[in-house]
């Protein structure tokens, strides 16, 4: 398939800039992918939307405030840091713009500095040399590391709007948004109405946000991302299909774990490892049924794995209602449920 086949409308005005308080009166748009009807709803009505026995996974990674200030020891110039990934030993994988060379420094404050030791294609590693944990220099210095679409600084409220609220296992880049539009009280409500909610991690990272830049969309290679699928979920998930309910996705990052085990182990079982499986349609789904899902940008691997599960055109037609009927978008914006 071309790249431009996931052209798909965009309105930037409609670009979430804050959550909707509560998160549960998120507006829900209901493609049914079968039919390709359309349906307006609230996240807060998912207990009447599903059915009892069904089964809600969700993505409980935790977002890392990893998006640091500095400085270049050499030239003074500030620079912005974002940690990606603990490599062991002092050593992180980072995100950096700028022309930098091995060896640089970069200053964050008299106790804590980091060295480039690579920069290339591939990407960039520092080691660094504090005098506390640098998971204690992100409480302290840190801020959310929000997408770039939305276009103004991080604030203290994004360390609650931008953390699910079942946020547990410290390790992503990025939250997993689809679950941003959960609170307690959704949870309880659905426990009564019969339906079961089970956990599995998959810590974002620039995987799920690197550009599609090959213009056949199968040259492209995803970057891959840490995940677990525990016992209990495993468990849960085959229970739920022998019963006859269904396995409902909280977003695309449950998806592409759920769909890995099953594609590297033919089942569902315990499973932890790394995922790079890149969704396209086409793809043979074996362990989802239906998934909740933020708005996605054109021409990324998220809208390429929501356009596989739902099919291209109706996917087409339901953001052309979104849009229509102003819903918000991305990170902060409204939701879709696909049955």
């Amino acid at each position: 398939m071309q790249l431009s086949d996931f052209d798909l409308p965009f309105d930037p005005s409609l670009v979430a800039l804050q959550p909707i308080l509560p998160r549960d009166h998120a507006r829900l748009l209901i493609l049914d992918r079968h039919t390709g009807r359309l349906v307006h709803h609230r996240v807060a009505d998912l207990p009447s939307l599903l059915n009892p026995g069904d089964l809600l996974v969700v993505n409980d990674t935790k977002v890392l405030a990893a998006r640091v200030s500095g400085i270049k020891q050499s030239t003074g110039t500030p620079v912005e840091v974002l940690f990606v990934k603990d490599l062991g030993d002092s050593r992180w994988e980072i995100l950096v713009k700028g022309t930098f060379r091995t060896g640089q420094v970069i200053e964050f404050d008299q106790q804590s500095r980091a060295t480039i030791v690579k920069r290339d294609a591939k990407g960039t590693e520092v080691v660094v040399e504090s005098s506390v944990p640098v998971t204690q220099l992100f409480e302290t210095r840190g801020l959310m590391p929000l997408p770039p679409y939305i276009k103004r600084a991080p604030t203290q409220e994004d360390h609650r709007w931008y953390q699910t609220v079942f946020a547990k296992h410290e390790g992503a880049i990025a939250a997993p948004t689809a679950g941003l539009h959960f609170t307690e009280e959704l949870f309880r409500r659905l426990n009564t109405s019969g339906i079961n909610i089970v956990t599995v991690t998959l810590h974002v990272g620039p995987g799920t946000f690197k550009p599609v830049t090959t213009e056949r969309i199968e040259d492209h290679q995803m970057g891959g991302e840490v995940f677990h699928l525990s016992e209990k979920t495993a468990s849960a998930i085959e229970h739920t299909k022998r019963a006859g309910g269904r396995v409902v996705a909280v977003g695309t990052t449950v998806v592409r774990t759920l769909e890995t085990v099953m594609k590297e182990k033919g089942e569902m079982v315990a499973m932890s490892g790394e995922s790079r499986l890149f969704i396209t349609p086409g793809f043979p789904f074996k362990a989802v049924d239906a998934l909740i899902t933020n708005f996605h940008l054109p021409r990324t691997t998220l809208l390429m794995l929501v356009s596989a599960f739902a099919s291209i055109e109706p996917m087409r037609k339901a953001y052309e209602e979104a849009i229509k009927k102003r819903y918000r978008f991305y990170s902060y914006g409204d939701a879709m449920l696909i049955l």
